[in-house]
């Protein structure tokens, strides 16, 4: 039947005068427009032309009655530490990424490691009708109301599922890629005490160094003070280990804001990066493949976490599979320019 004409107004057209155009029924065209079981038995020309008809008639669905016909608000809450660094701001694009592709809302907060914050958000955010919650870089301690998926989780907790990277593989190529180099002096800069990921990564880095018959010396060993997304406390704190006058040959930053840091300070004092020092970040942030020189590190694929941790949540939410306690992410090593053989010499 062909399509009765109908000029799309402002505030666009409801189901019932799409259908209506269409000379189909309200149900048919419905099931297309959320792509609901039902859609598989309608035959492709009548999709396309269902979805053509929306767009040129500038169609919305409601999203009020939806929710009010399914009981559901299909918003969840992110709950981040920080989101305006470079590893908070990629994870949260591959949530966005994922929740908008099964058309669901979220509202994120930052609670800035404070936990009264952190808990009158949540409070908030169920109280708002969040059916699950997403964490990033954040201290889950009790068993929440609604399903939780944790980016970066450690502690098995009912009702949580942690998405976490394999700390112990990915200090082990590290330890491997520098022992190669002929590294065996390493300077060791370790996260910030309110970071969720710094006793892991520094447990992995020992037990890889001691199977590597690697000693890590305690005065080759810092940490960032404060949770700063800048490289200033990665630059402060290599000042610091150069002023001590100990010798190294390699420095393994937490992350790779802090190895930014670290390689202005260690160019300040007249050295250079990895004739005299290697320099290893974490994470692979944009800017690593940028930096000068570029930065070899262990990279997260960041935004897939975020795609993992926003399709596991879903899930969850709507009954397609079981509580999972974890999924493991595996690390990769990306070797570029900071990492080079160690010098013959530690004289400075």
């Amino acid at each position: 039947m062909p399509e009765r004409t109908k000029t799309p107004t402002p505030d666009g057209t409801t189901l019932k005068e799409l259908a209506k155009h269409l000379g189909l029924t309200k149900g048919t065209v419905s099931a297309v427009l959320n792509d609901s079981p039902y859609a598989k038995a309608i035959p492709q020309h009548t999709k396309d032309r269902i979805i053509a008809a929306a767009r040129d008639l500038n169609y919305h669905p409601n999203f009020f009655a939806r929710s009010l016909r399914k009981k559901r608000t299909f918003t969840v809450g992110v709950i981040a530490a920080e989101i305006g660094d470079a590893y908070g701001s990629v994870v949260i694009s591959g949530i966005e990424s994922a929740l908008s592709e099964r058309k669901y809302l979220f509202v994120t907060v930052v609670h800035h490691h404070d936990p009264e914050l952190l808990r009158q958000y949540s409070d908030i955010l169920q109280s708002r009708g969040s059916e699950g919650f997403i964490t990033i870089d954040t201290t889950v301690s009790q068993s929440p109301r609604v399903p939780t998926i944790v980016i970066s989780g450690h502690r098995k907790i009912d009702g949580v599922t942690n998405i976490t990277l394999d700390h112990s593989h990915a200090a082990r190529l590290v330890m491997r890629h520098l022992s190669e180099l002929g590294h065996r002096e390493l300077a060791v800069i370790k996260g910030q005490p309110l970071s969720v990921d710094a006793p892991a990564r520094w447990e992995g880095i020992v037990e890889a160094a001691r199977n590597a018959g690697i000693e890590l010396r305690a005065d080759l060993i810092t940490q960032l003070s404060v949770d700063d997304p800048s490289p200033q406390e990665g630059y402060k704190t290599t000042r610091d280990l150069l002023s001590r006058r100990v010798p190294f040959t390699a420095l393994l930053a937490y992350n790779d804001i802090s190895a930014v840091g670290a390689i202005r300070a260690i160019k300040e004092t007249g050295l250079r990066v990895p004739e005299d020092i290697s320099v290893v970040g974490f994470d692979d942030i944009r800017e690593a493949a940028y930096h000068l020189p570029s930065l070899t590190t262990v990279r997260q694929p960041l935004r897939k976490i975020g795609v993992i941790a926003a399709e596991a949540l879903i899930d969850r939410i709507e009954g397609r599979n079981g509580h999972e306690a974890g999924i493991l992410i595996e690390p990769e090593l990306v070797v570029r320019e900071s990492t080079g053989p160690a010098p013959k010499s530690l004289s400075r």
